[in-house]
């Protein structure tokens, strides 16, 4: 019988909670902030205050789903980091006072590590040593696992993420917030090969997208002074395109990453993972270099309180508990 846990997710703009009990992840409740789409990206402070609002009934609804009392739980997980530290502070805060209430652990866990981790939520899972490419809105890395809590990073952006350049570029374009999806459902219509933009192939596994960005902003300046309307007659195009280079750029550090490590066990996990083209093109890629490939339901992809539950059920079986618990055994000591 595993540990029946409480897991909360706040390090940007999705407040989430989720239950897990012996290992099985049983909810994920996600309330979203639309505050945000009017100032083109996500502002910390409304954020944090967003948190504050949706915290409790969130929590309730996750438990109230789960059919689970909150004595009945053996652990409070919460995201450490990286986050917004305001938004960060929401969850941690929460955590830790019901923690203490109910006098149980409290685990603490990596935001990152736990979008690999949802790989192991749903079947099929994939096999260790695996090669985990974490994209997102903050972060690009190729991580090579070797056990749930064994992971090491052989390769990161060294400037921008390529989620950051997806919502950049849109917002260049003036599509709204969130912009990456919008990139990739007009993508779908054009031609990828029309426009080219430059590739960031630096050395080793790093990735760099801030060159694509400049280039892409110098693009559609000198375009739009030919033409004030050419971002709306060749929007289908452009987004193709710009997904197109963006996509490439990943994929060339991953098979270099595979080469160089002799695996073919490949997962893609972060909010990017739920682009269409970037799982079209791994598909096509696994085929050519025989990889298995993994990549989670979208509701695990984007930030959420299930893959949080996934990676605290490992961190309990290890005794990985936050410094700020003290077992009752301990405590006897004192």
């Amino acid at each position: 019988m595993g540990p029946t846990i409480l897991a909360i997710e706040s390090s940007c703009d999705e407040t989430s909670a989720a239950v897990i009990k012996n290992g099985k992840v049983l909810n994920n409740i996600i309330a979203t902030q639309s505050v945000h789409e009017n100032y083109g990206g996500v502002v910390p402070e409304l954020a944090s205050r967003a948190h504050q609002q949706n915290i409790v009934p969130v929590v309730d609804e996750a438990l109230k789903t789960a059919d689970i009392r909150k004595e009945q739980l053996d652990a409070i997980a919460f995201t450490k980091g990286p986050g917004l530290l305001g938004a960060l502070l929401v969850g941690s805060s929460f955590a830790k006072s019901m923690a203490l209430a109910l006098d149980i652990p409290l685990i603490e866990v990596n935001h990152m590590q736990a979008h690999i981790l949802a790989h192991f939520i749903d079947d099929p899972k994939p096999a260790f040593p695996f090669l985990c490419l974490t994209v997102s809105g903050g972060h690009t890395q190729i991580v090579l696992v070797k056990d749930y809590l064994n992971m090491k990073i052989v390769g990161e952006t060294r400037d921008d993420a390529v989620g950051e350049a997806f919502d950049k570029s849109a917002k260049l374009m003036g599509l709204p917030y969130p912009g990456g999806p919008l990139i990739d459902r007009y993508a779908k219509e054009g031609d990828p090969t029309r426009f080219h933009f430059p590739d960031s192939d630096i050395d080793g596994l790093d990735f760099s997208f801030s060159g694509i960005k400049t280039a892409f902003l110098y693009f559609l300046r000198a375009e739009k002074r030919k033409d004030p309307e050419f971002v709306e007659k060749n929007l289908s195009d452009i987004c193709a395109s710009l997904q197109f280079s963006l996509i490439r750029t990943l994929l060339m550090k991953l098979e270099k990453a595979s080469t160089m490590y002799g695996i073919q066990e490949i997962a893609v996990a972060g909010g990017v993972s739920a682009n269409s083209e970037l799982r079209n093109t791994l598909e096509t890629v696994a085929k050519e270099k025989k990889w298995n490939v993994y990549v989670p339901q979208i509701q695990y992809c984007t930030d959420n309180a299930g893959m949080i539950a996934i990676a605290s059920h490992y961190k309990f079986l290890s005794k990985e508990f936050s410094s700020l618990y003290t077992s009752p055994e301990a405590r006897m000591k004192i």
